[in-house]
């Protein structure tokens, strides 16, 4: 594996146990942008549309896309390794600091002093790795693209698969980061971001392999939700991974019946009635 994959994996590892969750996953809830929006009614033909269609019942339907390509990359590199709470500060932070009204977001970050630029996103953790990688990240951007306006044209209007390839290029971007730039920023339909929340509630319901990495769990979601549902399935799936289906107490653990989804769910490594919760793969390889 080259070292760019390496940091690519790196920056999509799940978010530390001592860095608390925010109550909410401000990517779908008010604040989090996107547009409401309804699926028709009608049965569905895979057990993870299914699974989708019950978590936009209880959380939300919307549709995704129109954030800038550059913010919302910048955004995404300051999530990594942290929890919202952590987070947004950061980029409220390096947003009041660096950009500028008829200014190019890219243009002031690859123009910024690094231990500067790590002060202020300091809150985020691993402020150093991050403010390099944005430094270069800014510099990239700004030598292919003239800066952050022809890099969100790309975003936007290229070919998926060529934009997802060449966010993958870019050093500290892993499959999570490069799909959230294209749902949130693209708004392109069949793409299902896969965080932490997303690879386990997957496998441990049954949607995905349960030795599935997070590209196979990506990949299985794909394949059987419609791509108009996955932007909202992936941001509700957070939220029901916070309230419900959590790492170590899930609510099924103690009440099947207190799982909303308790009907649709293999519970893949969890067991009631011995009250042990392991990795799906773990239970899987038993």
């Amino acid at each position: 594996m080259s070292d760019r994959a390496d940091d690519a994996e790196a920056a999509d590892d799940p978010v530390p146990d001592e860095d608390p969750e925010p109550a909410e996953n401000i990517s779908g809830g008010d604040s989090g942008g996107g547009e409401a929006t309804a699926f028709e009614p009608g049965d569905a033909e895979t057990r993870a549309e299914a699974v989708v269609d019950s978590l936009g019942d209880i959380y939300w339907q919307k549709a995704y896309g129109g954030r800038d390509g550059f913010e919302c990359l910048v955004r995404t590199v300051l999530s990594q390794n942290t929890s919202d709470v952590a987070s947004q500060p950061a980029h409220d932070a390096l947003m009041d600091r660096y950009e500028e009204p008829d200014g190019d977001l890219a243009e002031s970050l690859a123009a910024a002093d690094q231990q500067a630029l790590a002060e202020t996103i300091s809150s985020a953790g691993l402020y150093n790795q991050k403010s390099e990688r944005l430094v270069a990240l800014a510099e990239r951007i700004c030598e292919a693209y003239g800066g952050a306006g022809g890099f969100d044209e790309f975003v936007k209007t290229g070919d998926p698969s060529e934009v997802r390839e060449t966010l993958l290029d870019m050093n500290g971007v892993g499959p999570k980061t490069a799909d959230c730039v294209l749902l949130f920023s693209g708004g392109r339909g069949g793409v299902f971001p896969v965080d932490t929340h997303v690879h386990r509630i997957a496998r441990r319901m049954g949607l995905a392999p349960a030795d599935a990495d997070h590209e196979g769990v990506r990949e299985a979601l794909e394949r059987a939700v419609p791509a108009e549902k996955c932007g909202f399935g992936h941001t509700a799936m957070i939220q029901f991974g916070r309230e419900y289906c959590s790492a170590r107490k899930p609510a099924c653990l103690d009440d099947p019946e207190a799982c909303p989804l308790a009907g649709l769910c293999d519970r893949v490594g969890v067991s009631p009635a011995t009250g042990d919760v392991v990795d799906p793969a773990e239970a899987a390889g038993d």
